[in-house]
């Protein structure tokens, strides 16, 4: 089995016609043509409130995240999914990944269908240019993962390591990050970094993420956007 993302773009549809049919019609229809576990991070009026959380490089910004499972995501066998991801949106770019569930979402597992509770930070990011790509994953992989689980409000956390573009002309990424956090946290930095209440820690976990971010992000070159996410089989 291997793992696909996919960045999707609505174009001049608006925002709430987009998601709907998204969520209504492409699930079922990638089921059908083989695809598996999909998920959908849908930017709606449920996260709205945490506009200021946006970081971006690309210009349209991508309106919605697809993910699912394929027995294979070689092109021949794609084609009908590619097919039906393009008939829902504006234009697409999708990318193979490999996936490490960091924090499995145990606290508040989804229901297939159903908007899991809290809001999902969907992430695109670039390794800084002066690192070797095993460098970079070296620091993301035995520093970082350590400091984001401590510093942060996150009940899920994946990682995606970008294997290989799929579709022509996608953007270059090197990962794709998916965390979960309380509601609050869309407008509270203090229930972001799990320091509600208390100054210091608070400041302490903002400092020691941003210091550990800049090791290996290239800012400037992310596409960072709180999304409802939905499990839909």
């Amino acid at each position: 089995m291997e793992k696909i993302v996919c960045a999707l773009w609505a174009g001049n549809v608006g925002r709430e016609a987009f998601n709907a049919r998204l969520h209504t019609e492409l699930p079922g229809a990638l089921h059908r043509a083989g695809a598996l576990q999909i998920r959908l991070n849908l930017r709606d009026a449920e996260v709205e409130s945490g506009v200021t959380l946006i970081q971006r490089w690309q210009e349209p910004q991508q309106d919605a995240v697809l993910q699912f499972w394929l027995p294979s995501a070689n092109a021949i066998f794609r084609a009908e999914i590619d097919r039906l991801i393009a008939d829902h949106c504006d234009h697409f770019a999708a990318w193979l990944v490999a996936e490490s569930t960091i924090i499995p979402n145990k606290a508040h597992p989804p229901n297939s269908g159903e908007r899991t509770w809290g809001w999902s930070q969907a992430s695109f990011i670039n390794f800084r240019d002066d690192l070797a790509h095993s460098d970079a994953v070296e620091i993301w992989h035995s520093h970082h993962t350590r400091v984001a689980i401590d510093t942060q409000s996150n009940f899920e956390y994946v990682q995606n390591l970008i294997v290989r573009p799929l579709t022509e002309g996608a953007p270059t990424y090197s990962a794709f990050v998916e965390e979960c956090f309380p509601i609050s946290a869309l407008t509270d930095p203090h229930a972001f970094f799990n320091a509600v209440g208390d100054q210091a820690k608070f400041e302490a976990n903002l400092s020691a993420m941003m210091e550990s971010c800049g090791r290996f992000i290239q800012f400037g070159r992310i596409d960072i956007m709180p999304t409802s996410q939905y499990d839909l089989g």
